[in-house]
């Protein structure tokens, strides 16, 4: 089942890299008594991701902070390592915190997994956007398949 507006994230392990090594995050600490803008894609480095949904956040980023949101986050099924590597070549330094979920634990959990198998990438999250607010979702933006609307990061700005 699909998470929707209203329901509390689950506690799962995501990882984060950094300078010391990869760590272990937990979802209910890391959303605990923040605001936090979090959207998804299906992968570090591929075309939409790179030249649109990562750097619209980071553009946007001032915006969404001096509308309420604490944090921003960005989500996929790759390794730590990958998605520290995709934030340095997007040139993120702390605007946004860069999230793998590895093994899909999250993604499966929140029920956005999508199956990439046919270009060759395997269980990979479908692209959503969402401001979870104290570990609760508030807003849930879910792109049809091949889309980039809803999850961007100025559609964002418009429901704070």
């Amino acid at each position: 089942m699909t998470i929707k507006v209203g329901d509390k994230l689950p506690n799962v392990t995501l990882t984060q890299a950094t300078a010391e090594g990869p760590k272990p995050v937990q979802t209910e600490d890391f959303f605990k008594g923040k605001t936090v803008a979090l959207f998804a894609v299906p992968g570090a480095f591929t075309p939409t991701c790179s030249a649109k949904h990562l750097p619209g956040f980071k553009q946007h980023g001032a915006d969404l902070k001096a509308k309420g949101v604490d944090e921003i986050a960005c989500i996929s099924v790759n390794d730590a390592f990958v998605m520290r590597a995709w934030g340095e070549d997007q040139a993120v330094g702390e605007d946004i915190v860069m999230l793998a979920d590895g093994n899909g634990a999250f993604t499966d959990a929140v029920g956005l997994a999508m199956d990439g198998s046919r270009f060759g990438m395997g269980k990979r999250s479908q692209r959503y956007s969402m401001i979870v607010k104290d570990g609760v979702v508030t807003e849930l933006n879910v792109e049809a398949p091949g889309e980039f609307k809803v999850s961007a990061a100025d559609y964002m700005l418009a429901q704070l």
